[in-house]
């Protein structure tokens, strides 16, 4: 299976009373695919993983695969700081029909780079999903080294990295260490095209919650050669990248996905609901891109 083009790490949106809006979220995912999207990514940090139940968590993979089950790639986020934790949710993911996991870096713990590896190691011996790492430093408090990452992709279904390091020497460095395949995908929306020249092969994308088709269309004419029409998407996009995290995500993405009807803005505590003046800049952008009539 190869893992390029345009995936979006959904959001999951909530009802009045806190719970799973479950119509509206594969509604969401049916669209998406109607859009493009080359590839679903349930429970990750957009989707607000991290302030759901187990329950909720395995239901929503499961409500993904049933809408996206052949049509798209569904790529399951099962990390956790806690390896049995993480490996629980992988064997869920891998028996509910996902076609990939994605697993965050421990977040919180600080292993060293020898934990790093052993962490996945053990979860690629427990389970038979295809592996992809998800390196983000900024929010994990550690960052998976290039050589450690080399060390990982021997075994044979530690597949690709989400990087979202900000690290744009990053996917060249990765490239000349690891034999192909072994797919690069941006977690950065204002970095992925350049990321893309650096030898990067998608994103994981939050605006393409917002604008799906528009990213797809942008990763096609990359992977056409038609880098001129890719800029000009990436350009207009620019904007709405830098909104939508004008505060804490996905606070700003969810808000935009309420302005076309596609989820309410609610947003799990800690976080809250964005401002007046990140509402403005949101819908700004989103216009001035050609998102909103």
């Amino acid at each position: 299976m190869q893992f390029t083009g345009s995936y979006v790490a959904l959001i999951t949106p909530f009802l009045a009373n806190g719970k799973v809006d479950e119509r509206a979220f594969q509604d969401l995912v049916a669209w998406q695919i109607a859009e493009g999207t080359q590839g679903l990514v349930p429970c990750g940090t957009t989707g607000e993983s991290t302030t759901m139940s187990h329950d909720e968590h395995r239901r929503v993979v499961e409500l993904c695969i049933e809408v996206a089950k052949g049509k798209a790639v569904v790529m399951a986020g099962t990390g956790s700081n806690s390896t049995t934790e993480a490996i629980e949710l992988t064997l869920h993911a891998q028996k509910a029909g996902a076609d990939a996991a994605l697993v965050v870096v421990p977040y919180y713990n600080r292993p060293t780079q020898e934990g790093l590896y052993q962490h996945y190691k053990a979860l690629h011996d427990a389970t038979d999903l295809p592996l992809v790492i998800y390196n983000i430093p900024g929010r994990a408090g550690v960052d998976m080294a290039v050589e450690t990452m080399a060390r990982l992709a021997r075994l044979p279904r530690i597949v690709g990295v989400k990087d979202a390091t900000a690290d744009l020497a990053r996917p060249i460095r990765t490239t000349l260490a690891i034999p192909a395949p072994f797919w690069q995908l941006s977690g950065e929306d204002i970095t992925a095209l350049p990321y893309r020249a650096q030898g990067g092969h998608g994103c994981i994308s939050v605006t393409a919650n917002i604008a799906p088709r528009d990213l797809a269309d942008m990763h096609r004419a990359w992977d056409a050669g038609d880098f001129t029409a890719a800029a000009r998407i990436n350009e207009r996009l620019a904007p709405v990248h830098d909104a939508m995290f004008c505060e804490s995500s996905p606070g700003p993405v969810k808000y935009a996905a309420s302005l076309l009807g596609r989820s309410a803005p609610s947003v799990r505590l800690p976080l809250v609901e964005i401002s007046a003046a990140s509402k403005t800049r949101v819908e700004t952008a989103m216009r001035q891109a050609g998102l909103l009539n």
